[in-house]
């Protein structure tokens, strides 16, 4: 039986690869160079599937424009991060969770939101979803992250979330920032991996964990099968190059999935790292953190800010 269910585990994760290779086809509304007249939504909706949602926020409203990923179970709906804007008119989140919500006709669904990590372009509009009846919100905080998923030896362990015939695997994945998590979709195979790996410049606070973090993914992904590692930025042109910090116009960007290949050759520059230092690759640039960053990192979070 357990045989029967590895294989078909497989053949579904090869479906679902085959559709993220056209999600690497996928243009992203990316911004303007001038804002004032950018007319894009303030929340692009891209349904992946009638299940599963990808969601980005306008570049011209917040210049980070992160990914959000909604994820429908027959009971509960995922929402991954909460963005970079509070303001509910300029960046009606809630709204759009629940328009979603609604198409699916079951009053019972249950929505559940959790974050990537705690720094505030992923946190923001907290307060839409907090204290509104069916939601449960996540504290961006360590003892909320380890009380809600059962860590009791963090970094080590892994929880189990079931949304209803669609289990997620949360996986700790500190490095990139003290909370940081990792999100398994059993259904689409896709390994949501949020600042720790994207197509951009990964920023890392704490190098011996995020080299062990990485680690973990990796030897996570010899027993479940991955059809993309999505991240939670793009920041990178398609030839390679990084755009300039605070962009809000990134035209040609580099597709959003990443591979499982993508990250064993990380782990393996890692490896080989004696200490802190940039590593450029080919579909990203690991930078440590610098002192100033980290001092106001700690700063920001100790004001609530991030």
């Amino acid at each position: 039986m357990r045989t029967w269910l590895l294989a078909l585990a497989v053949s579904a994760c090869a479906m679902h690869a085959e559709a993220a290779n056209d999600l690497s086809k996928k243009v992203w509304q990316h911004g303007s160079e001038d804002c004032a007249k950018n007319q894009d939504p303030a929340i692009e909706v891209f349904e992946f599937d009638a299940d599963t949602y990808i969601l980005r926020q306008n570049k011209c409203v917040h210049f980070e424009a992160p990914f959000i990923y909604v994820l429908f179970g027959d009971q509960t709906v995922f929402v991954q991060d909460t963005g970079a804007t509070a303001d509910p008119v300029r960046f009606p989140l809630y709204d759009v969770i629940q328009r979603l919500v609604a198409q699916r006709n079951n009053p019972a669904l249950k929505v559940l939101v959790a974050h990537t990590h705690s720094h505030s372009d992923h946190t923001a509009a907290d307060a839409q979803f907090r204290g509104k009846p069916g939601v449960t919100l996540v504290e961006p905080n360590a003892a909320a992250v380890r009380e809600h998923f059962g860590f009791t030896s963090w970094p080590a362990g892994i929880a189990t979330v079931d949304l209803g015939r669609r289990i997620l695997k949360v996986i700790p994945a500190p490095g990139h920032q003290d909370e940081a998590i990792v999100v398994h979709d059993s259904r689409t195979g896709w390994l949501l991996t949020g600042d720790n790996v994207y197509p951009g410049r990964l920023v890392v606070s704490n190098w011996p964990e995020y080299r062990s973090s990485i680690e973990r993914l990796v030897e996570f992904s010899k027993t479940h099968p991955i059809s993309a590692v999505l991240g939670t930025h793009i920041e990178m042109s398609a030839s390679g190059k990084l755009f300039a910090p605070g962009s809000t116009f990134q035209p040609d960007e580099a597709p959003l999935p990443l591979t499982v290949d993508d990250l064993r050759k990380l782990s393996e520059r890692l490896a080989q790292a004696a200490a802190p230092t940039t590593i450029p690759m080919a579909s990203f640039v690991v930078s440590p953190a610098g002192a100033l960053q980290r001092t106001l990192g700690k700063v920001l979070k100790w004001l609530g800010v991030r």
